[in-house]
């Protein structure tokens, strides 16, 4: 046997009995990890974030001030929107006037009441008898936009009235007995690729020489709401309350939908932010929220911004250290199940090492003592020792690869090779071992051109793969080898028909010391280093090696080498 062999053995063998020598850890282990971790980073968080909360608690600022603001705020906000709503009142009651009957509504006389007032977006009027007419201020018509919100309108419009006639003519009637005459509907009418606030003042309008009731309706322009309408009255509003010293001159105040924090429209001075006070709109324009702050910052507004920021503040530690736990935690289960698989690995390596072994004895010692007296016998117990002693040397040399793959230091050298008789050769020396097993073997080895590649690593590639082809397979035992060219590369493939590998899994069995979860795997034997190699040397050579499995139905391993030449006799590689 080579010194180089026996070197590895008295290693080997001397780290296996260190191992036993140490104690086992307890079964609990994993529980008392968890329990430090919990006592050491948990509870201090814990504890952190409790006081923190507490002691924010108690700095709060004395919130007299800020509650004097809202009530001032309220009140001036309840009085803005009647004021607001008064407008609007005053803009449709305009427009009313001028309403023609159901009997006289017609293009003519709407577009006339439109030309008359800019502000109105659409006029649309109802009854049984004349159907529905609908007009839009035809200025604004060639718009894409407006001209889809015109057809929005007027379809939704139509259909309501048309399905609700009498009993919303008889609610509007009776709104009208009340003092009420309008009935405002607000809408986010489509305007090509955004949408506009609208609001429709819906009405009773009464022919007066039938009699008959009709519903009418005046669409207030989205545009102009936006961008005069409502500027121009909510300074005006601001204007007067400070002139009545209603509220602080530093007050601003600003209109927004209900579902959006961003404003539609705000008096001069506005500087952004939120609102400190608002009010739900009724009336003239729902759907709306009138809001109210102070320009710059107050007592209170600094109090909140210490607070926010604080509790901000916390809560960013809070995640930290979450995400701390979070990453502790990951990585001490990731610690402990890699240790768990060494310790397999140590354990499944001395069996390995064992086998061979107490093989290569027991025939060594039939030989030594004499009892063959046949010379065809005495060659068969030679072929024998040699074989496991290949097989031995396998095994260290892939503990002894990975142990330079580890520390950065393994090296290849690429030499122009036959790959025919290299894995011909290969085949040749582990051909017993499958005979042995009762395994049907089969070779396709086609003319391919010469490569420059690391013979004993791809030797070595090629065994693991076989190896493992003899390892997991049951009843179906089949071994394929196929070499062959492929597009602008050489392609080595190991068929079997054993117990396959699931797809959640394929992408797994490469990482060193994985091994699939199947029972068979965990009862047979292994390492757990040899597609970790296999596909190292693959890389190393410029190349890859890929796997197809079926659970059930077998895997075909296949290492993929590029034609084109290396460059240098020698490369070193590194995991």
């Amino acid at each position: 046997m080579p010194n180089y062999v026996c070197t590895g053995l008295i290693q080997v063998k001397a780290r296996i009995r260190e191992c036993r020598m140490k104690p086992k850890p307890p079964k609990n282990a994993r529980t008392r990890l968890m329990l430090t971790l919990e006592l050491a980073v948990i509870l201090p968080a814990a504890v952190l974030v409790i006081l923190s909360a507490r002691h924010l608690k108690s700095i709060q600022r004395d919130r007299a001030v800020e509650a004097a603001i809202e009530r001032d705020f309220s009140q001036v906000l309840a009085i803005s929107e009647k004021q607001i709503n008064h407008k609007a009142y005053e803009l449709a009651d305009e427009v009313r006037s001028e309403f023609p009957g159901p009997g006289a509504a017609c293009t003519v006389t709407l577009d006339r009441i439109l030309a008359a007032h800019p502000y109105v977006a659409h006029l649309m009027i109802y009854d049984p008898q004349n159907g529905f007419v609908f007009r839009s201020q035809p200025y604004k018509l060639n718009d894409p936009g407006f001209r889809q919100e015109h057809e929005y309108i007027s379809k939704m419009m139509e259909g309501w009235w048309n399905l609700e006639f009498d009993e919303f003519s008889k609610k509007l009637a009776k709104m009208q007995e009340k003092g009420t005459p309008f009935l405002f509907e607000n809408d986010w009418s489509p305007r090509g690729e955004k949408h506009v606030y609208s609001t429709t003042a819906i009405f009773l309008k009464t022919d007066e020489e039938s009699g008959h009731p009709a519903i009418a309706g005046i669409t207030f322009d989205a545009d102009y709401l936006r961008e005069q309408f409502f500027p121009q009255t909510l300074d005006e509003i601001m204007s007067r309350n400070v002139a009545e010293a209603q509220t602080d001159k530093n007050a601003v105040i600003m209109v927004r939908p209900k579902s959006d924090s961003t404003p539609l429209a705000y008096c001069k001075g506005w500087d952004g932010g939120e609102a400190e006070v608002e009010r739900n709109m009724e009336g003239a324009f729902p759907g709306l929220v009138l809001g109210m702050k102070l320009r710059g910052t107050t007592l209170a507004a600094l109090g909140q911004h210490f607070m926010h920021t604080s509790f901000l503040t916390l809560g960013a530690l809070s995640l930290l250290l979450a995400g701390g736990i979070v990453v502790t935690y990951r990585n001490v289960s990731k610690e402990m199940a890699l240790a768990r698989l060494k310790s397999d690995f140590v354990s499944n390596v001395s069996h390995e090492l064992r086998t061979p072994l107490a093989l290569i004895r027991l025939y060594a010692e039939t030989l030594e003592l004499g009892r063959l007296t046949s010379h065809e016998k005495q060659q068969e117990y030679y072929c024998i020792i040699r074989k496991e002693s290949e097989r031995l040397s396998a095994l260290i040399n892939n503990i002894l690869d990975f142990s330079r793959i580890e520390a950065g230091r393994k090296e290849y050298d690429f030499r122009e090779t036959d790959m025919r008789e290299l894995v011909r050769n290969t085949l040749e020396s582990y051909r017993y071992q499958i005979e042995q097993n009762g395994f049907t073997f089969e070779e396709q080895i086609a003319d391919v051109p010469p490569l420059r590649v690391d013979r004993e690593a791809i030797a070595r590639s090629l065994v693991n793969l076989v190896n493992n082809a003899l390892k997991y397979s049951q009843d179906r035992k089949y071994i394929g080898v196929n070499l062959f060219r492929d597009n602008g590369c050489i392609k080595l493939e190991v068929i079997d028909r054993g117990i396959g590998i699931a797809a959640g899994e394929q992408h797994k069995i490469f990482e060193k010391f994985y091994r699939v979860g199947d029972p068979l795997v965990h009862n047979t034997k292994g390492s757990g280093l040899g597609l970790s190699l296999v596909q190292h040397i693959a890389r190393a050579h410029g190349g890859q090696v890929a796997v197809d499995s079926t659970p059930g139905a077998g895997s075909k391993f296949t290492i993929i080498l590029p034609l084109y030449p290396l460059e240098g006799g020698k490369l070193a590689a590194s995991v």
